[in-house]
């Protein structure tokens, strides 16, 4: 069985759980070598200086939000919450 296929795997958390677990979705072994590279730049990641929640919130939501949303919906969107609008660069990468 999977862990899509258990109902494990659900939302963000459900990732960091297969990854715990050293398990791919459809339960094969994370190779040793990509889980120690990947938790090494994850330790390092939390040890970096944040520069503000909203900061990162807004991040997150244009990461997220451009797999769900067209661009005019998901920059409308950020306006009407009062972050600033998909900048350029932001549209290239994720729409371009």
């Amino acid at each position: 069985m999977t862990l899509a296929a258990s109902g494990t795997l659900a939302g963000p958390d459900g990732v960091d759980a297969a990854i715990a677990a050293g398990l791919d979705l459809d339960g094969t072994a994370i190779p040793a070598g990509m889980l120690a590279l990947y938790n090494e730049v994850m330790a390092l990641e939390a040890q970096r200086a944040r520069s503000g929640v909203r900061k990162s919130m807004r991040n997150r939501v244009v990461k997220t939000g451009s797999k769900h949303f067209d661009q005019a919906s998901l920059n409308a969107r950020l306006e009407a919450a009062g972050w600033e609008s998909l900048k350029a660069k932001e549209i290239a990468f994720f729409y371009g």
